[in-house]
């Protein structure tokens, strides 16, 4: 059992706090400013102190730090600085793009940072807590340190990944295009599809990107179908006419989307290199169109004049 204190009760670190608990781990206190935090600290850690960052850290073995990535490196030279970091102390992050770097200053008082990240997205309600079984952890540590994370990454259920320190960065470029951009991609479908009529896009979305996910994640990019690895010219050029008329704010994340696809396509030798162009040239002409009346209207606002 380890005494674990948790600064940045979001989403993530109430969560993973009140996993490490039911899997025997003393969740010594909790810091969390907002309203939304301490609420997830009633609902998910009952009965555990609500404590100030620097409180926190000295009550506990093993600090985990679940802020933003980019207040992560000053909370840790802020708590280093009130003297509340010592050797021994475990300090581990659950940032995807940081590796150790960032914990510099602690490790340099003696304590040992781990970097542990959950490849999953987080809702921060207990619906979470069974997701973390089979979730892989991208975990960054020093040798004499693995055995704690790949300990702690055990206790939640989930399956470690080592991520050298100069790939963190890469690796969570990786998942956050591959799920945060879904997301994006997704909310624009269903909006294309309720304009179309559909009473329920996320039910009609849903077995098609089920079966679609699924088949990439086996077969990568031959699991491509549709209008561009087909090289169906009109159906492209019908696509970006009515979105254009629709959701032109959708255009630009449909024709990068579709570039991509036509490349990588051209690359598989599934699709004609002459129907490439011809389809590139579509999107091309579409993005142009719907971005030369933002520019107008941006260079027509009052007080603004043209950088020479």
């Amino acid at each position: 059992m380890t005494r674990i204190g948790v600064v940045g009760a979001g989403r993530v670190g109430a969560v993973l706090s009140a996993a490490l608990r039911a899997a025997g781990h003393e969740i010594a206190a909790a810091a969390g400013e907002s309203t939304a935090s301490r609420t997830r600290i009633a609902e998910l850690l009952p009965g555990v102190p609500v404590m100030k960052p620097t409180d926190v850290a000295r009550s506990c073995d093993l600090l985990l730090l679940t802020v933003p990535d980019d207040m992560l490196e000053n909370v840790v030279v802020s708590l280093v600085g009130a003297g509340v970091i010592r050797e021994g102390q475990y300090v581990c992050h659950t940032s995807g793009r940081h590796g150790l770097a960032v914990l510099t200053a602690a490790a340099e008082v003696g304590a040992r940072p781990l970097a542990m990240h959950p490849a999953m997205t987080f809702t921060g309600t207990d619906v979470d807590l069974d997701r973390l079984a089979g979730t892989v952890f991208g975990i960054t540590a020093r040798p004499e340190d693995r055995g704690i994370a790949e300990s702690l990454v055990s206790d939640l259920g989930g399956v470690p990944m080592w991520v050298p320190e100069d790939k963190r960065t890469l690796y969570h470029a990786g998942l956050a295009h591959g799920a945060n951009h879904l997301v994006t991609l997704v909310a624009q479908a269903m909006e294309l599809l309720s304009a179309s009529g559909a009473e329920d896009p996320a039910a009609t979305l849903r077995p098609l990107l089920t079966a679609a996910l699924d088949n990439a994640l086996t077969s990568g990019d031959a699991a491509l179908t549709g209008p561009i690895v087909r090289g169906d010219v009109n159906t492209v050029r019908a696509h970006l006419e009515d979105i254009a008329e629709t959701a032109p704010a959708t255009i630009p994340s449909y024709v990068a989307m579709a570039k991509a696809t036509a490349d990588r396509a051209v690359l598989d030798g599934r699709l004609l290199p002459i129907r490439a162009v011809k389809i590139v040239r579509l999107l091309d002409e579409a993005l142009a169109a719907v971005e030369t009346p933002q520019l107008v209207r941006r260079r027509s606002e009052p007080g603004r004049t043209e950088q020479r």
